[in-house]
């Protein structure tokens, strides 16, 4: 699945201070400032509404990406459902992912819940939907160290989730991104090589996003659930060029 698609297929989100700026062969995706009064965003997308989805198995990503500025928030790309647009739905994902703190989405043990990672997620799937009747007693056993490190990994499979930590750094230069969507593994790349494979695999069809935002999310297994937005007190952006989505000849 996946059609072909350069840098032409593209919708525009500019909100609070967001701005995107387009050329033929790039965004600029950019925050001249933001209070945490408000959230503000530049984002792109391939989709419109979720009718537009028809990214999955066998689709291949890539482009060049760079930010300027310390960048606070969330940023990224590659593919989501984007499950608070018409109704919520729960997330699935597979892209390159930034949050700067206060942010701590630690979903995946051994890999911190801020940063830049290489993150793949499944919150459909049924094992999930199975586990769900016991979550508030799972969230108190998560509390105790020696039973979240020995159960937390069953949570883990559950919600698809599986993550790679990347240095922060890699984001300030121009780098060849790449994801590799098959049917038994999906593999992240940078510059050519292959930094990380994971067999979680989610399901159903996905839409492509880059974006820049100011906010920053607190969900961990032990029950903290917290969302808000942070300030922005400098200009920051982050670059997308040579974008190219292609259908892999061997999903």
């Amino acid at each position: 699945m996946g059609r072909n698609q350069g840098m032409t297929a593209r919708h525009v989100t500019e909100q609070g201070t967001g701005i995107v700026s387009l050329t033929e062969n790039s965004w600029g995706l950019h925050l001249p400032s933001a209070s945490a009064t408000a959230y503000n965003n530049a984002m792109v997308t391939s989709y419109q509404t979720r009718d537009d989805f028809d990214y999955g198995v066998g689709s291949r990503l890539e482009l060049t990406a760079s930010s300027e500025g310390e960048l606070q928030g969330t940023a990224g790309f590659g593919f989501w459902n984007h499950p608070y647009a018409s109704g919520i739905r729960l997330p699935r994902a597979v892209w390159f992912f930034f949050a700067s703190p206060p942010s701590n989405m630690q979903l995946a043990a051994g890999v911190p819940g801020f940063g830049f990672k290489c993150a793949v997620f499944d919150a459909q799937r049924r094992t999930f939907y199975g586990l769900l009747p016991l979550a508030p007693v799972g969230v108190l056993m998560m509390r105790v160290p020696f039973l979240y490190r020995k159960l937390w990994p069953i949570g883990q499979r559950a919600i698809g989730v599986d993550e790679y930590a990347l240095d922060t750094a890699l984001l300030l230069t121009p780098r060849r991104y790449s994801i590799d969507w098959r049917q038994d593994d999906i593999r992240f790349g940078i510059d050519g090589k292959e930094v990380f494979r994971t067999r979680r695999v989610p399901g159903g069809v996905l839409g492509f996003v880059a974006w820049l935002d100011n906010q920053y999310a607190v969900v961990t297994p032990q029950g903290q659930v917290r969302f808000g937005l942070v300030h922005v007190p400098k200009p920051q952006s982050l670059t997308i060029s040579s974008l190219q989505i292609t259908s892999l000849t061997r999903p």
